[in-house]
């Protein structure tokens, strides 16, 4: 297959800069996620040395040399479309970022089966591809954490670099606040509880994340307050509703946290149980974004909005009022929030 070689010099604007992002603004180079992979491919050099890392910092008078085909140039025209049609709630905006409310059944970056219906192509449609943080790939531009397909509720997005890297700070520092509300299965005893394990990729089914003490497996801390509790029917052992404060990130976390500690969230679909009776007919789990809030990066402003539950979360409450035990005290502050008591 045919190939180049760009020769670059590391120049004042440049120095410290990323090694994807200073390959992908060279004329004639492919996009920044292709340019990455050919760092990971090994066809790229700094000083007559391979480069390591897509993320390794190039510096003032650096020598820079890579080995473009000419099949990786063309994917320089192969950017994020956007998608117009997609609708996005948005609850905050400003020159730097967005906090918007998720709707069940949106991806939020391309997968396989989703490549132009995703909040990226919202986002793009909206903000400009130009207007987004890059800092997680160009296939997810302003995106900062995940919300899964089936989850709704509120997330923050980044309009630049700066504010995406500030945020996602925020979140590894602990100080970005999201809480949850979910409808587990069974009776939680406790009031309130937290729960700390590692977290890691089953081996067993690729698809699910497992509760694990392997070397590879990732903290993750979940504290939990009971909301209000439902009596047991003939078909099933009660439910609670609970909200989840997340301290930490990991895929699945508050699903996998509830499977460990004997309690699936309503719905689940992955890590559930129960046929439709059991699940109250709900086929997503009852998972819900409920409140965020963090000071701006940008602006020192506390930021701090809360969303109400979506109506198919809330019928199905409806259905299960008159098992209620009662609420707790924090569910007395919490559940007229959420559109519980209209």
């Amino acid at each position: 297959m045919a190939a180049r070689i760009v020769n670059l010099l590391v120049g004042p604007e440049s120095d410290g800069m990323r090694l994807d992002a200073f390959l992908a603004m060279a004329d004639g180079m492919p996009s920044r996620s292709a340019c990455a992979k050919l760092v990971e491919n090994g066809a790229v050099q700094i000083n007559t040395c391979p480069a390591t890392s897509k993320s390794e910092k190039v510096l003032l008078g650096d020598r820079v040399r890579a080995e473009v085909e000419e099949d990786d140039a063309a994917e320089a025209s192969g950017l994020l479309a956007p998608n117009p049609y997609i609708p996005l709630d948005i609850r905050f905006e400003d020159e730097h970022l967005l906090v918007i409310s998720k709707q069940a059944g949106l991806v939020c970056h391309p997968s396989p089966g989703h490549v132009d219906d995703t909040l990226a192509n919202a986002l793009v449609a909206h903000c400009g591809y130009g207007h987004l943080g890059m800092l997680q790939g160009e296939e997810r531009p302003g995106i900062v954490h995940r919300l899964d397909m089936d989850t709704s509720g509120l997330m923050v997005t980044a309009k630049d670099d700066a504010t995406q890297k500030a945020l996602q700070d925020l979140i590894r520092m602990r100080v970005l606040d999201r809480r949850y509300i979910t409808l587990v299965q069974g009776y939680m005893a406790r009031d309130e509880d937290t729960i700390v394990t590692g977290i890691a990729r089953s081996t067993r089914d690729r698809l699910r994340m497992t509760v694990s003490d392997a070397p590879g497996a990732r903290e993750a801390i979940t504290t939990y307050r009971t909301l209000e509790r439902f009596e047991a029917g003939r078909r099933d052992e009660g439910y609670s509703l609970i909200e989840c404060h997340l301290y930490t990130g990991r895929t699945h976390q508050i699903r996998v946290h509830m499977r460990h500690v004997g309690h699936q969230l309503v719905g689940d679909q992955l890590y559930g149980r129960g046929d439709d009776r059991v699940n109250l007919g709900l086929r997503r789990q009852f998972l819900h974004s409920w409140s965020i809030a963090f000071d701006h990066p940008a602006t020192g402003e506390r930021i701090e909005r809360r969303d109400r539950l979506p109506e198919d979360l809330l019928a199905i409450l409806e259905q299960i009022k008159e098992r209620s035990m009662g609420r707790t005290e924090a569910g007395e502050q919490i559940c007229p929030l959420l559109g519980c008591d209209d």
